[in-house]
């Protein structure tokens, strides 16, 4: 039977014949269901494809913290796969920073996604006004390998585009390894801001961030209150889609995906960063077509 992975091979439709990476990112389910059977059976599904790692979501409210350590720790007992937790100093202190930072040290975990997060109230006391801050905290703690966020349409607070690339190469000179942008639809914005990178002098890899669209009334708050714009062919493909239309819109959503990771891979990018929101199945078929295959020894 002739298939559509047998076109997407003959045809190489993503222009690659170098190993794709990838990496996976979830959020904490709710804390009384920490042990929940979707959640785990996601990430089950996708170590399959044995990515570079997967990273856990952390926000700032007060307990999240805590959700998110605990959330690590039972991935580390079930499952074998690289875990990177997100950690924020926004709405906390150093001293918890210090203490949940040695934690994950102390049970394997070498890799930490360093980020400001949002604050709730007004700034605390803490020293740590910035990311960067949080970088050099956590490098003296231990020698952590740590991943920042990066902005192709620039962070929504930041005075411009030049000085959002600025704080970024702080970041990595201060010790960052690697970046990861935000999601985004315009690849050209994306190319434009690697290519800026390199002319400052950021030479880690920058990461894109890839946001498969499962409900787009949804992906507009989050566009919203991220600065990413959504191209208007992108408005027009989810016209008369209703939120009811699941999967539908996850059918759009594949196609949407499958246009920016190929004219990405055409530009030479093998690393894509999939932000899942705890569900596999357009992230699990998208890995597939970039022709990473199930491993059954996990």
């Amino acid at each position: 039977m002739y298939t559509l992975n047998n076109y997407i091979f003959e045809n190489n439709i993503f222009h690659t014949t170098s190993k794709i990476h990838v990496s996976f990112e979830f959020f904490p389910p709710k804390l009384n269901t920490i042990k929940n059977s979707s959640f785990f059976y996601a990430i089950k599904k996708l170590s399959t494809l044995k990515p570079d790692f997967i990273s856990i979501t952390c926000t700032s409210r007060n307990e999240s913290y805590n959700h998110t350590y605990k959330t690590v720790l039972e991935i580390q007992k079930k499952i074998n796969i690289k875990i990177v937790p997100h950690m924020i100093y926004s709405n906390t202190t150093t001293e918890k920073i210090k203490r949940i930072a040695n934690k994950y040290w102390h049970h394997g975990i070498n890799s930490i996604v360093a980020l400001r997060g949002d604050y709730i109230n007004k700034p605390n006391n803490s020293s740590l006004k910035y990311a960067s801050n949080l970088v050099i905290l956590l490098k003296q703690i231990a020698n952590f390998d740590i991943f920042v966020a990066a902005y192709p349409e620039v962070h929504p607070e930041a005075y411009n585009a030049q000085s959002d690339l600025i704080y970024l190469k702080n970041k990595i000179d201060l010790g960052a390894n690697l970046a990861i942008t935000q999601f985004f639809f315009e690849v050209e914005h994306y190319l434009r801001f690697r290519d800026r990178c390199a002319a400052i002098g950021i030479h880690v890899d920058i990461i894109p961030g890839i946001l498969p669209i499962i409900d787009f009334q949804q992906l507009k708050k989050f566009a919203s209150m991220t600065n990413v714009y959504i191209p208007k062919w992108i408005h027009t493909m989810f016209e008369g889609i209703n939120s009811n239309d699941q999967n539908i819109s996850k059918m759009i959503g594949l196609s949407i995906s499958i246009n920016i990771i190929q004219q990405l891979c055409k530009e030479g990018v093998r690393h894509f960063h999939f932000y899942t929101l705890n569900q596999y199945d357009i992230t699990y078929t998208l890995c597939h077509m970039l022709g990473l295959r199930k491993y059954n020894n996990l």
